[in-house]
Protein backbone atom coordinates (compact mmCIF):
# COMPACT_ATOMS: atom_id res chain seq x y z
CA UNK A 1 0.00 0.00 0.00
CA UNK A 2 2.81 2.40 0.91
CA UNK A 3 4.41 1.69 -2.29
CA UNK A 4 1.07 2.25 -4.34
CA UNK A 5 0.55 5.83 -2.31
CA UNK A 6 3.81 7.11 -2.75
CA UNK A 7 3.73 6.06 -7.00
CA UNK A 8 0.40 7.75 -6.88
CA UNK A 9 1.96 11.07 -5.24
CA UNK A 10 4.87 10.93 -7.74
CA UNK A 11 3.00 10.52 -10.44
CA UNK A 12 0.35 13.22 -9.23
CA UNK A 13 2.95 15.94 -9.03
CA UNK A 14 4.90 14.77 -12.11
CA UNK A 15 1.81 15.36 -14.25
CA UNK A 16 1.71 18.62 -12.29
CA UNK A 17 4.67 19.70 -12.99
CA UNK A 18 5.05 18.89 -16.29
CA UNK A 19 1.21 19.42 -17.65
CA UNK A 20 1.26 22.37 -15.87
CA UNK A 21 3.80 23.90 -17.92
CA UNK A 22 2.91 22.60 -20.98
CA UNK A 23 -0.30 24.27 -20.76
CA UNK A 24 0.95 27.80 -19.83
CA UNK A 25 3.53 27.50 -22.73
CA UNK A 26 0.78 26.33 -25.45
CA UNK A 27 -1.79 28.94 -23.94
CA UNK A 28 1.19 31.76 -24.59
CA UNK A 29 2.07 30.37 -28.14
CA UNK A 30 -0.92 29.26 -30.11
CA UNK A 31 1.53 29.38 -33.05
CA UNK A 32 2.75 26.32 -35.33
CA UNK A 33 6.79 27.21 -33.88
CA UNK A 34 7.69 25.38 -30.58
CA UNK A 35 8.20 27.69 -27.71
CA UNK A 36 10.87 26.47 -26.10
CA UNK A 37 14.17 25.35 -27.57
CA UNK A 38 15.25 23.39 -24.60
CA UNK A 39 14.64 20.17 -23.33
CA UNK A 40 12.13 19.43 -20.74
CA UNK A 41 13.47 19.46 -17.47
CA UNK A 42 10.90 18.60 -14.41
CA UNK A 43 11.01 16.80 -11.46
CA UNK A 44 9.84 15.39 -7.86
CA UNK A 45 11.41 14.91 -5.37
CA UNK A 46 10.91 13.34 -2.37
CA UNK A 47 12.43 12.76 1.05
CA UNK A 48 11.40 10.07 4.01
CA UNK A 49 12.10 8.41 6.94
CA UNK A 50 13.30 4.87 6.04
CA UNK A 51 16.10 1.99 4.14
CA UNK A 52 13.90 2.47 0.93
CA UNK A 53 11.43 4.57 -0.63
CA UNK A 54 9.17 1.11 -0.58
CA UNK A 55 9.28 0.99 2.80
CA UNK A 56 9.16 4.72 3.71
CA UNK A 57 6.68 7.11 4.03
CA UNK A 58 7.41 10.55 1.83
CA UNK A 59 7.43 13.46 4.71
CA UNK A 60 8.18 15.85 1.77
CA UNK A 61 7.84 16.70 -1.80
CA UNK A 62 8.66 19.34 -4.29
CA UNK A 63 8.44 19.75 -7.94
CA UNK A 64 11.93 21.30 -9.35
CA UNK A 65 11.40 22.50 -13.09
CA UNK A 66 14.87 23.29 -14.68
CA UNK A 67 13.96 24.64 -18.17
CA UNK A 68 13.83 27.20 -19.44
CA UNK A 69 13.66 28.63 -16.37
CA UNK A 70 14.44 27.08 -12.40
CA UNK A 71 10.90 27.12 -11.23
CA UNK A 72 8.94 24.86 -8.84
CA UNK A 73 7.58 24.71 -5.32
CA UNK A 74 11.16 24.00 -4.54
CA UNK A 75 12.63 26.45 -1.66
CA UNK A 76 16.35 27.01 -3.68
CA UNK A 77 15.28 26.07 -7.25
CA UNK A 78 17.73 28.09 -8.89
CA UNK A 79 20.82 26.38 -6.90
CA UNK A 80 19.08 23.05 -7.53
CA UNK A 81 18.94 23.03 -10.81
CA UNK A 82 22.62 24.39 -11.53
CA UNK A 83 23.64 21.93 -9.12
CA UNK A 84 22.19 19.31 -11.44
CA UNK A 85 23.70 20.99 -14.72
CA UNK A 86 26.87 20.71 -12.50
CA UNK A 87 26.34 17.50 -12.18
CA UNK A 88 24.72 16.41 -15.90
CA UNK A 89 21.94 15.29 -14.63
CA UNK A 90 23.32 12.86 -12.55
CA UNK A 91 22.34 12.43 -8.51
CA UNK A 92 25.24 10.47 -7.92
CA UNK A 93 28.14 12.91 -9.05
CA UNK A 94 26.18 15.65 -6.74
CA UNK A 95 29.41 17.41 -5.12
CA UNK A 96 29.93 16.15 -1.37
CA UNK A 97 30.81 18.72 0.98
CA UNK A 98 33.90 18.31 2.75
CA UNK A 99 33.61 20.37 5.92
CA UNK A 100 30.33 18.23 6.48
CA UNK A 101 31.12 16.68 10.17
CA UNK A 102 28.26 13.80 10.62
CA UNK A 103 27.81 11.61 13.71
CA UNK A 104 27.61 7.87 12.86
CA UNK A 105 24.29 7.21 14.05
CA UNK A 106 22.13 5.19 12.03
CA UNK A 107 18.66 6.98 10.70
CA UNK A 108 18.16 6.12 7.27
CA UNK A 109 16.86 8.83 5.08
CA UNK A 110 15.66 7.52 1.39
CA UNK A 111 15.61 10.47 -1.50
CA UNK A 112 14.09 9.77 -4.59
CA UNK A 113 13.74 11.86 -7.60
CA UNK A 114 11.18 11.32 -10.72
CA UNK A 115 10.37 12.72 -13.65
CA UNK A 116 12.87 14.09 -17.14
CA UNK A 117 15.92 15.87 -17.06
CA UNK A 118 17.02 17.43 -20.59
CA UNK A 119 14.59 15.28 -22.13
CA UNK A 120 15.85 12.09 -20.39
CA UNK A 121 13.87 10.12 -18.13
CA UNK A 122 14.47 10.13 -14.66
CA UNK A 123 13.68 7.17 -12.05
CA UNK A 124 16.51 7.33 -8.89
CA UNK A 125 16.47 6.77 -5.12
CA UNK A 126 19.13 7.07 -2.74
CA UNK A 127 19.00 6.16 1.16
CA UNK A 128 21.89 7.93 3.52
CA UNK A 129 22.51 7.21 6.86
CA UNK A 130 21.06 9.99 8.17
CA UNK A 131 19.70 13.09 7.79
CA UNK A 132 23.25 15.33 8.02
CA UNK A 133 24.89 12.58 5.45
CA UNK A 134 22.17 13.61 3.27
CA UNK A 135 22.44 17.43 3.08
CA UNK A 136 26.41 16.77 3.00
CA UNK A 137 25.76 15.54 -0.54
CA UNK A 138 24.19 18.89 -2.85
CA UNK A 139 23.74 21.23 -1.10
CA UNK A 140 20.87 22.53 -2.46
CA UNK A 141 18.59 19.66 -4.36
CA UNK A 142 17.02 17.48 -1.71
CA UNK A 143 17.69 20.29 0.91
CA UNK A 144 13.59 20.92 1.38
Amino acid sequence: MRNTARRAVTLGLTAAAVCGTLTGAAVASPGPTPSSLYAPSALVLTVGRGDSAALADPERAVTLTCAPAPSGSHPAAALACAELRHADGDFDALTRREDAVCTREYDPVVVTAEGVWQGRRVSYERTFANACVKNAHGAGVFAF
